[in-house]
């Protein structure tokens, strides 16, 4: 197992080291110049040569790209061009808003996927069973612009529980409003990740319905349902672990658009303006950043799913 972990580790920061060429490469191929826009509009070709060399941006991109990988190993991930704030702390700060916004998510995908995946998977053949599947596909390609939309017009339109954007300005200070403000944007991510989800478990749920040891245990006794419960969940529960990084990887992505339609001061909300101001430290800090939490949330779930699983441990 320690050599499936290395091995595994291994290929993590390989991805990394790819990732960080990739985001880069091509950051520096989009257009625009990043000097004439700090220079504005009015700066002349001397000020905006002279920033350029301030910058760095003369250096062969090799040398840039050097320096600043360097700079990411001693933990420094670079400054903003235009607020002279490091990017490791601007992320601490956006993170107390994105990750509580990312956990929240993950917990109502869960909470809707589980459940209502095994009933679909039991209730095969029959109207509701039917339904719950046909619902999960439909809600899977729903746009999450347009659930968010749906969703604020129903609970913070026309019920009035929730606050349909923003976030209070003490932040985790005032933790019931903050948490109030985190309930819609979750939802909304969570209901479509959880579409996603349902169809999965559905499909787990019926495999382990067809297993031996579950018609074994039913033979001896226990009802279909029961028998389900007592030994098929189980697998089906290894079966979810196996593609929650595939759901943290929709959930990030899913996050980069809910900040912005829900105006909160998050990770995704600072990338979208960030790449709007071309500030080419921050970006590149950011992108690599979340790149490396899917990694390595990929790299976890696949270490844990080998120690749960027993057919696995056994060949690690």
């Amino acid at each position: 197992m320690i050599r499936y972990a290395l091995t595994r580790g291994a290929l993590l920061l390989l991805g990394l080291f790819v990732a960080s060429a990739l985001i880069f490469l091509t950051l520096r191929v989009l257009p625009g110049d990043v000097a004439q826009q700090i220079a504005g509009t009015n700066g002349t070709p001397e000020q905006v040569a002279a920033i350029r060399e301030n910058l760095g941006l003369n250096a062969p991109l090799w040398a840039q790209y050097t320096d600043w990988i360097g700079g990411v190993f001693r933990g420094d991930l670079g400054t903003s061009l235009y607020t002279g704030l490091t990017v490791t702390a601007e992320l601490a700060e956006k993170a107390r808003v994105t990750v509580p916004l990312g956990i929240l998510s993950l917990v109502f995908a869960l909470a809707l996927s589980i459940p209502l995946g095994v009933l679909s998977a039991l209730r095969r053949g029959r109207a509701d069973g039917t339904a719950l599947s046909v619902g999960a596909q439909a809600l899977a390609a729903v746009p999450v612009v347009w659930a968010g939309m749906m969703l604020v017009v129903v609970f913070a339109v026309w019920l009035g529980w929730l606050p349909a954007q923003g976030f209070p300005r003490g932040g985790w200070s005032q933790p019931l409003d903050a948490f109030r403000a985190l309930i819609l944007p979750a939802l909304t991510i969570g209901v479509i990740e959880g579409a996603m989800l349902l169809r999965f478990v559905r499909s787990a749920t019926l495999q382990a319905i067809g297993q031996d040891y579950v018609r074994t245990a039913a033979a001896k006794g226990l009802t279909r349902n029961a028998a389900l419960i007592r030994h098929g969940l189980p697998n089906v529960g290894l079966s979810v672990i196996s593609v929650l990084g595939l759901q943290v990887a929709g959930i990030v992505v899913g996050a980069v658009i809910i900040e912005q339609l829900f105006s909160l001061p998050g990770i995704g909300r600072m990338l979208v303006a960030d790449v709007d101001a071309r500030d080419l430290p921050m970006v590149q800090g950011e992108l690599l950043i979340l790149t490396g939490f899917v990694l390595l949330v990929g790299f976890l779930v696949d270490i844990v799913h080998r120690l749960l699983d027993p057919r696995q441990r056994e060949t690690a």
